[in-house]
């Protein structure tokens, strides 16, 4: 009498396993990258697309379920809400990328004038990064936003103040990092102006490595400003913004019609996801290659 035993399943290679993961991300990075370029190009043809005017007002139409003549429905107020969407989405993108360019150029700036200069310059521009963090970045908007009024400059401009200390800490450990090479010593010792080498040296060999991981800062940004619009205190109530039209179908959604508000709700999340899966790509190739 022989004994069989059951075949034991071969377990996966493991560069077949990683070459599928590798696949399967890499497909995934694709879509994100597709569908933010689809959001952006709808962003700047907005006032060409857009089927109807996003201020439009007709009480008859309100809360309407999608048709033909408007894809997406009305909100409360009878307005088409895929014109608010496209329309909004040129305030919603385009503070964040204000937020991440001010961030950004004033951080490295701060960042590698602390790590070339040392000594006093050093300490109380990383003491002043440091004190800013004490500064939630919302906190400050609202502050901002009460001595100002609302719109688009006061929440840019408190935010890009509260991400500054992150992009200078970054640049500043890059920057010293970059000094400790050989070439730099040798560019000084033949005479060459600390400002000639910083620009032409060793601002080129960390920018690409801030600006990777400065990106990822813009999915955060989306949503701050957007929680701003949310409590009032971003656009103007006539200006389309996703976080606005969520708070406007705040309403909507006791009256049983929550496509007002889910519309916008999604269109950040997954604007904020897909950025961050890109921008996240991009950090960890740029890293690689550095």
């Amino acid at each position: 009498m022989s004994t069989h035993t059951a075949p034991v399943p071969l377990a996966l290679p493991h560069h077949r396993l990683l070459h599928r993961l590798t696949t399967r991300r890499n497909a995934l990075v694709s879509l994100c990258t597709a569908f933010l370029a689809v959001v952006t190009l709808a962003a700047v043809l907005a006032p060409w697309i857009a089927p109807q005017d996003p201020n439009s007002i007709d009480f008859s139409t309100a809360l309407t379920d999608p048709s033909v003549h408007r894809l997406l429905g009305g909100d409360i107020s009878g307005r088409d809400t895929l014109s608010r969407l496209l329309i909004g989405a040129r305030t919603s993108l385009l503070g964040p990328l204000f937020v991440v360019v001010l961030s950004t150029a004033t951080g490295l700036l701060i960042g590698v004038t602390a790590a070339w200069r040392g000594g006093v310059v050093d300490t109380l521009l990383s003491r002043g990064s440091e004190l800013l963090l004490a500064f939630p970045g919302l906190l400050l908007a609202m502050l901002l936003v009460a001595l100002y009024g609302r719109g688009l400059l006061a929440p840019v401009l408190a935010l890009s103040l509260a991400y500054i200390p992150y992009v200078s800490r970054l640049a500043r450990s890059l920057a010293l990092s970059e000094m400790n090479k050989p070439y730099l010593a040798s560019y000084r010792i033949q005479g060459f102006s600390g400002r000639w080498v910083c620009l032409r040296h060793l601002l080129p060999n960390i920018l690409a490595v801030v600006l990777a991981q400065s990106s990822v800062n813009f999915g955060y940004a989306l949503l701050d400003l957007a929680s701003l619009s949310f409590l009032g205190l971003g656009t103007s109530p006539l200006e389309p913004d996703w976080g606005t039209m969520v708070n406007d179908g705040q309403s909507a959604i006791l009256q049983s019609s929550p496509l007002s508000a889910a519309v916008p709700c999604l269109a950040i999340v997954l604007t904020v996801v897909t950025f961050n899966v890109v921008s996240e790509r991009i950090a960890d190739t740029v890293a690689r290659r550095s």
